[in-house]
């Protein structure tokens, strides 16, 4: 079609080709879904009645090595935009660079850590040159799918609550003219919690609200500071995330339609977060921080209790709001697309197993420095550091006594005498006894990196690892070796096919890698892991990181994307801390775990 004007927020409601349009929009993240997926789920948004998908990028993903680029594949955002304007949904990108998600870090890569002076979402030199560099590469990517040049792109974020940040009010104008300067033409807009609207926003940018409940003084706030203003809600909540230790989040499909009732009632646009939440695949959650004596890891699933599920099934929540929406359009909604066909497959008997000390030479070659170093300060992928998995720093001890962290222990770590497992530290724990013996012996800690804090004032502080000084008898541990074990997958293959792998009839030593054979005989459909007798770990299928599992739960499965699978046999792999129970079993459906109302 011609473009003439695109969207416009030039009066109390907003408006494309001079005509009233209302945003109904959700949020589908295209890096927490399959590919092969993409169309099924903007397909099943469509046929809900939502005009506009609006989604995150994750710079994390999308620049793993500072000048290393990755646009392909599960991360080829063009290819995501040119299937939502072929269904005919609207596009509101939300570039960044910090995106919170409860993605590991809020979407920041860890290599910016380096640098210890770094001070992240602000207009520090090493951070501004950082995101000029990543913004060269995204943006000449996605200036061609603007509305003006017949795209699908209605309207542009600029950064993501800077309100509850606010560390430096020259930051939003610098995101501003790096998005303008580069070929941004269509509408910004900025997005805040209502205590966050005070300092969220910038000239020339639409400022919208997020929320779950309804507080009618926070729209008459949003009124006062933007007279004759389109409003909008640009996050509502359509459930909640989990974290580890804790209870499944779920808010009821009543409540939840009564409030985005309320709001087109008052004539406002509404973006659903999430829409269809998708997986924290690999090792990319995030955790919480705010209010809490130490961060807490997010779940691997981002079922969200959102309107399309985990694995892309309608939901109570999905056919009431479809059922609301149908009244906002002059035609019939789409009818609604054939769901997936699920598979709970027979359960699988491990097969071998290879004790965590015998997988090294599939590792870069271990370092050896006198203190500790932090993950991302570890000279390894090409001098970026690690950014994720776990790290082993071994150091000689001649005595048994009390070993204490000095809280240095970033988030979680096993710590082993002469490989034989004597306990944990972490937040919580902090002095362990290590017993005595003869000579020298060597004293490990196997780090863990649970999830980086996505949201709040700690950004700066996310190193990972061994991040300062560890005593042992009140003296200061030094000498050490460091193994860094990503488990990136390069690592899952090299260990497959060249691993000492030893029967199952041998008693394993933890921690170790499992392995078995899931055959598939027909074509394959989604399935859901599960791993009772397993205490914590990650599962890995045909070398692809399907996330952590962690028998505290709440959540007890994993979900297993079909398009992951092959007929024939399929690897499976599991890296195991403290138990396994030798078999590994599927089902055709989640277990989230014990629910809780969100408050």
């Amino acid at each position: 079609m011609k473009r003439g004007e695109g969207l416009r927020a030039n009066s109390s409601q907003f408006s494309l080709e001079k005509q009233p349009f209302r945003i109904l929009g959700g949020s589908v993240h295209y890096f927490r879904v399959p590919r092969t997926y993409w169309e099924d789920r903007l397909l099943k948004m469509k046929a809900c009645g939502i005009n506009t998908l609006t989604t995150y990028v994750p710079w994390n993903l999308h620049e793993p090595e500072r000048g290393v680029f990755d646009f392909e594949e599960d991360l080829d955002l063009e290819a995501y935009l040119r299937i939502a304007a072929s269904l005919g949904l609207w596009v509101i990108l939300r570039p960044g660079p910090y995106i919170c998600a409860e993605w590991d870090f809020g979407g920041l890569p860890s290599w910016l850590l380096r640098d210890q002076n770094m001070k992240l979402r602000t207009t520090y030199s090493g951070f501004t040159d950082a995101v000029n560099s990543f913004f060269d590469e995204l943006i000449k990517r996605v200036t061609p799918y603007q509305y003006s040049q017949g795209g699908p792109i209605i309207a542009v974020q600029v950064e993501n609550e800077y309100g509850s940040y606010a560390k430096d009010d020259k930051y939003m104008p610098f995101i501003k003219e790096a998005l303008l300067s580069r070929g941004i033409t269509e509408l910004l807009l900025t997005s805040d919690n209502k205590d966050g609207l005070k300092l969220g926003g910038v000239k020339g940018a639409l400022e919208t609200i997020n929320f779950q409940r309804l507080d009618i003084n926070e729209i008459k706030y949003l009124d006062e500071i933007q007279p004759q203003k389109p409003k909008m809600v640009m996050e509502y909540w359509s459930g909640w995330f989990d974290l580890w230790g804790g209870l499944h989040h779920v808010f009821p499909a009543e409540d939840m339609v009564s409030v985005v009732r309320e709001i087109l009632k008052l004539d406002m646009s509404i973006n659903l977060y999430m829409f269809h939440g998708g997986t924290n695949f690999g090792f990319m959650n995030g955790a919480f921080a705010v209010g809490l004596p130490a961060p807490e890891p997010m779940v691997t699933s981002y079922d969200y209790d959102a309107p399309l599920s985990e694995a892309g099934d309608y939901t109570t929540k999905y056919h009431l709001l479809r059922n609301l929406f149908s009244s906002y359009h002059n035609q019939p909604l789409p009818e609604l697309p054939a769901t997936q066909e699920r598979r709970a497959h027979q359960s699988i008997v491990v097969q071998q197993h290879l004790s965590l000390w015998d997988s090294f030479h599939s590792t870069e070659r271990p370092f050896k420095s006198e203190r500790p170093i932090n993950m991302e300060n570890l000279p390894v992928n090409n001098n970026n550091g690690q950014s994720y998995g776990y790290t082993l720093y071994e150091t000689v001890i001649t005595s048994g006594g009390t070993l204490n962290s000095k809280n240095n222990i970033r988030d979680r770590a096993l710590v082993f005498v002469d490989k034989q497992y004597v306990g944990i530290l972490d937040y919580k724990v902090q002095e362990l006894v290590i017993p005595d013996g003869k000579g020298s012996r060597t004293l490990g800690f196997l780090v863990e990196n649970c999830g980086r804090v996505n949201y709040g004032m700690t950004l700066d502080e996310q190193r990972k690892g061994l991040v300062g000084d560890v005593e042992l008898n009140l003296n200061v541990l030094r000498g050490f070796i460091i193994h860094s074990l990503d488990m990136k997958p390069g690592f899952v293959k090299s260990l497959h096919t060249t691993g000492s792998w030893v029967p199952m009839q041998q008693q394993p030593s933890f921690p170790a890698f499992f392995q078995g054979k899931l055959y598939v005989n027909s074509s394959p459909k989604d399935t859901f892991i599960k791993l009772p007798g397993w205490t914590k770990g990650v599962v890995f299928i045909n070398g692809r990181n399907l996330g952590r599992y962690w028998s505290i739960g709440p959540q007890q499965t994993l979900y297993v994307p079909g398009p992951w699978l092959h007929r024939g046999d399929n690897q499976v792999m599991v890296f195991e801390e403290q138990e396994a129970d030798g078999r590994l079993q599927f089902t055709n459906g989640p277990d989230y775990g014990m629910t809780v109302d969100v408050q």
